[in-house]
């Protein structure tokens, strides 16, 4: 393909032939044909004349296109297949866990319940949807944990392959975790400011995992989870803790205050119940009571 362009000069010339095939000045071959002349005092006369040859990369621009359809063809049946194998090995536990949940809920005496199932990586989210929402969610998420594992059991006896339960109802989880952080940054401050360490009731492990990531965002604090299941909770402690002296009080400033109460030789991190739990119970008074023991007249 030839073509003659002219302008004011041989740049413009170029840059008109490269506008008219749609390409770049780089891959059109040039030959110049006139270009203009100076005149008296410096004035140009007439114009630059070019003659352009282009011949379009058809061919392979073509293998090109063809190369990139096959690629995203070859991506789409990927895609498939992997829809296709999850539909396969993961759908009949997603219906067995689902299934079980709303056999468990009409067992409890809850109608007009639905479920909708939202696939995740190796699992599936199960949103239960309620007006009896209380119900179902039990106390701080109780009734839906149980739900969530004994499912999680129910269906993982079908293969080897693990698919991971989640159970959400009405939104709770996402209210939750936002008291929970709010919870979290509140201890935190306080800590941060009295310089001791406070513990939060037992939670959970992914109550417990919402508190240490809201805590590691806080500078000047630290968590670590203590106890055993199921009373293990937070540990919110100060990364600068108020030290204290050998005579029960604190140093604050390079001083020290007095304290009346003297300081407990541990931080007792057990609850209420484990307290009563653990009280002696009368037959154990009564082994050492000298019931038994030797009479002397």
């Amino acid at each position: 393909m030839k073509q003659i362009f002219t302008a004011a000069t041989v740049d413009e010339a170029k840059n008109k032939a490269a506008v008219e095939f749609g390409t770049e000045v780089e891959k059109i071959t040039f030959t110049v044909l006139e270009e203009p002349k100076k005149g008296f005092f410096g004035k140009i006369k007439g114009e630059a004349k070019v003659e352009a040859e282009y011949e379009p990369e058809t061919k392979v621009e073509t293998v090109t296109e063809k190369t990139e359809a096959v690629e995203e063809k070859a991506e789409v049946q990927e895609e498939v297949k992997a829809e296709a194998e999850w539909s396969d090995t993961l759908q009949k536990k997603a219906d067995c866990a689902k299934e079980y949940i709303l056999n468990v809920i009409k067992a409890m005496g809850i109608e007009n319940t639905e479920i909708e199932v939202t696939k995740l990586e190796n699992g599936a989210l199960f949103e239960i949807k309620s007006e009896e929402f209380e119900k179902l969610i039990g106390k701080k998420g109780d009734i839906l944990d149980s739900l969530q594992y004994l499912a999680s059991l129910v269906c993982n006896r079908i293969d080897r392959e693990y698919f991971r339960i989640s159970t959400d109802c009405n939104g709770f989880r996402a209210r939750r975790k936002t008291q929970l952080e709010e919870l979290a940054r509140k201890i935190a401050n306080n800590v941060k400011r009295s310089g001791r360490s406070s513990a939060l009731e037992p939670m959970n492990p992914y109550e417990r995992r919402i508190i240490h990531a809201a805590v590691s965002e806080i500078e000047g604090v630290t968590s670590q989870s203590k106890g055993e299941e199921p009373w293990r909770k937070v540990i919110i402690s100060s990364t600068t803790p108020r030290k204290y002296d050998n005579r029960g009080g604190y140093k604050k400033n390079g001083g020290r205050r007095r304290n009346n109460n003297r300081r407990s030789k541990g931080f007792d991190i057990t609850t209420s119940f484990e307290n009563d739990y653990k009280k002696p119970k009368p037959e154990d008074t009564m082994k050492d009571s000298g019931l038994y023991s030797k009479i002397e007249f």
